[in-house]
């Protein structure tokens, strides 16, 4: 299943790349074609961005990454430093 994330976050972000160069730097196309390579654009980003947390949360899950959480005592001692 994370190789099929990965892949779908592959296949999103050059939907991005791709789809935005057209809606930014492209010349002769029309007002529809413009608005349908942005809407491409931003699916792309929106998908790469869901599958990329995803893959995160699935490496943490699974011990590849350490949480980057705080333990209580010291985010307790961190807070009341922030309040002096």
């Amino acid at each position: 299943m994370k190789k099929l994330i990965a892949i779908l976050a592959v296949v999103s972000w050059s939907g991005f790349w791709a789809f935005g160069y057209i809606a930014l730097g492209a010349d002769g196309v029309s007002e529809r074609q413009l608005v349908i390579a942005a809407v491409l654009a931003f699916a792309g980003f929106l998908t790469g961005v869901l599958a990329y947390l995803k893959l995160c949360r699935a490496s943490e899950e699974a011990g590849l990454e350490r949480r980057r959480q705080m333990d209580p005592a010291r985010r307790e001692r961190a807070q009341a430093q922030g309040r002096s």
